[in-house]
C-alpha cells in the first residue's frame, strides 16, 4: 500500500504542476525546458521528503491530524527547495511566480484530500476486519498454550483469535482419549476439515501452527488441506524449530512466528489489483458498448430467449458467483450445470453462438462480474460447478484442485493464452490446466497481466479448440 501511495503522490505533485502553469500561463511565454525540470524534481523530492518525514508508515497512516501535518510539512519543504535551486541555477529570476503559488496551494489540496480519502478507507477496513489480524491456531499442546499465554498477554496487540482447532479432534487412531473442549480458556473449535470451512466463512487471515515440527505426518496432512484455501500460515516453532537454516518470518502479536504459505495477494498487492480490474474493466466496457449492443440484437434475431446466459461458478475462496455471457445455445437445451461440456459442431449451439464462441464474444459480458467485484479480468477461469475430465469431477480429478481459488477467476488467464481450454477429454488437460493457473497465482504481478491481456487481445482467446 505504501508503495502506490507514493506513486499516488508523485503524480499528483506532476499533474498539479502541469495544471497550475496551463492555468496561469500564456502559451507564448512557456519555457517548458524549465517548468518540466521543476515539476518533475518537485515530483522526486516529494516522494522523498514525505518518505523521510515518515509520511508512508503505515502504522501513522491512520493518525489524521498527524498525517495531514506531516504532509503539509513535507510539501512546504519540497517546493521550497525546488525554488530556490530554480532561482540560484538562474532559471527564475525571481521566486515570486502566480503558477508557483497555484502548484502549492493545487499540490497542497490534493495530498491533503488524499490522506482524508485513505482515512475513511482504513477506518472501514478496520470495521470491516480487513485491516486486524484475525488469528486461528492449529493445536491443543503445549506449543499452543505456550502460544496463547503470549498472545492473551499482550492486550494492545491488532490479534483477535479467531478459534482454536484440534487436528486430532475426532481421530479414531487417537487412542480413543476424549478430545478436550477448552485450551487456555478458549472453546476448541473443531478439526482441520472445520478450521477450512471457518476460513472460508470468518475471514480468517492467518493459521498459526502450533504442533511439534517432530510430528511430520500430522503436519503434512494438515499443511495440504490448509494448501486450498487463501490464507497466511505460520509455524509456531518448538524447540526442534531452533535447528531449522534459514527461513522467513513474521511477527504477530508480539510473537516471531515461521512463514509457510502467503496469501497470493496479500498488502499493496490486492489494492493494486483491484485498481487495475476496475480502471480497465471500466475502459473496456466503454469501448466495446457498441458491439455489445449489436451482439444482443443479433441474438434476439436468430432464436428465442434472454441475451444474458446466467451460470453458477466457483469463485474466489469456493465462494459461488452468477457468471454472465452472451447466450449462445437454444433455450430449450441449455445446461446450466454444464453436465456436457460443449463439443465441435455441438447442435445445441444456435448459428450466431457459434460464431461467438469461436471469438470468445460471447464472455465479455464477464466485464460486469469484474466491475462487481466477483473476477477479475485476468485469473484462473471459473469452471462451472458439475464439470468433467472424462468422467470424474474437476475436484476429483486433480489432487488439491480448489488451490486455484486463492485467487479471484478471470475473464482470461495463463492456461488460456497458452492453449489449455475448450474440452477436458482426459484428465491430463484439466491437470495441466491446473498446473498452468497455479504458476500464475504463484508468480503473479501487473506486468504478467498485461502480458496475458495483450497476447489475449491479439489471438490468445481464439482458435482450434474455441467453439
Amino acid at each position: 500500500m505504501t508503495r502506490l501511495l507514493m506513486a499516488s503522490d508523485g503524480v499528483i505533485v506532476l499533474l498539479a504542476g502541469v495544471a497550475a502553469v496551463q492555468a496561469t500561463t500564456a502559451s507564448d511565454a512557456l519555457d517548458w525546458n524549465v517548468i518540466g525540470f521543476m515539476v518533475v524534481l518537485g515530483a522526486v523530492l516529494a516522494i522523498n521528503c514525505l518518505h523521510l518525514l515518515g509520511a508512508y508508515r503505515f502504522t501513522k497512516l491512520d493518525r489524521l491530524i498527524g498525517t495531514m501535518a506531516t504532509v503539509g510539512l513535507g510539501w512546504v519543504l519540497t517546493l521550497g527547495t525546488v525554488t530556490l535551486i530554480a532561482v540560484v541555477a538562474g532559471a527564475l529570476t525571481t521566486p515570486k511566480q502566480p503558477w508557483l503559488m497555484v502548484w502549492f496551494a493545487a499540490g497542497l489540496s490534493l495530498l491533503l484530500a488524499s490522506r482524508l480519502v485513505l482515512n475513511l478507507l482504513l477506518v472501514r477496513w478496520k470495521r470491516e476486519g480487513r485491516l486486524g489480524e484475525r488469528v486461528a491456531v492449529l493445536g491443543t499442546g503445549p506449543i499452543a498454550r505456550r502460544l496463547l499465554m503470549q498472545l492473551n498477554g499482550r492486550s494492545g496487540a491488532a490479534v483477535h483469535i479467531a478459534g482454536i482447532y484440534d487436528d486430532q479432534r475426532d481421530d479414531p487412531a487417537a487412542d480413543g482419549i476424549a478430545p478436550a473442549m477448552r485450551c487456555l480458556g478458549h472453546p476448541i473449535a473443531g478439526n482441520v476439515d472445520d478450521l477450512v470451512d471457518d476460513i472460508r466463512r470468518l475471514g480468517i487471515t492467518t493459521v498459526i501452527v502450533a504442533l511439534p515440527l517432530s510430528a511430520d505426518l500430522r503436519l503434512a496432512a494438515a499443511l495440504n488441506k490448509l494448501s486450498l484455501v487463501p490464507v497466511d500460515v505460520r509455524l509456531c516453532p518448538d524447540d526442534f524449530g531452533l535447528q531449522l537454516g534459514a527461513v522467513d518470518v513474521s511477527h504477530v502479536g508480539g510473537m516471531t512466528l515461521i512463514n509457510v504459505m502467503d496469501r497470493p495477494l496479500r498488502d499493496w498487492r490486492w489494492v493494486a489489483k483491484e485498481i487495475e480490474d476496475r480502471v480497465l474493466a471500466a475502459a473496456i466496457l466503454a469501448l466495446i458498448s457498441p458491439l455489445m449492443l449489436v451482439v444482443a440484437a443479433l441474438i434476439k434475431l436468430d432464436s428465442p430467449g434472454p441475451v444474458f446466459f446466467r451460470q453458477k461458478r466457483y469463485g474466489f475462496n469456493n465462494r459461488l458467483i452468477e457468471v454472465f455471457k452472451f447466450r449462445t445455445m437454444y433455450v430449450a437445451v441449455q445446461d446450466a450445470n454444464a453436465e456436457q461440456l460443449t463439443r465441435r459442431n455441438d447442435p445445441r449451439v444456435t448459428r450466431i453462438g457459434a460464431f461467438l464462441r469461436r471469438t470468445s464474444i460471447d464472455e465479455l459480458p464477464q466485464f460486469f462480474n469484474v466491475l462487481r467485484g466477483e473476477m477479475s479480468i485476468v485469473g484462473p477461469r471459473p469452471h462451472a460447478l458439475a464439470a468433467k475430465a472424462g468422467r470424474l469431477l474437476y475436484q476429483d480429478a486433480v489432487r488439491y484442485y480448489d488451490s486455484r481459488h486463492r485467487m479471484k477467476p478471470g475473464i482470461t488467464g495463463w492456461a488460456q493464452i497458452n492453449g489449455w481450454r475448450g474440452e477436458t477429454d482426459t484428465v491430463e488437460q484439466i491437470r495441466k490446466r491446473v498446473e498452468h493457473d497455479l504458476y500464475y497465482i504463484e508468480n503473479w504481478s501487473i506486468g504478467l497481466d498485461l502480458k496475458i491481456i495483450l497476447r489475449t487481445a491479439f489471438g490468445g482467446f481464439t482458435g482450434r479448440y474455441a467453439y
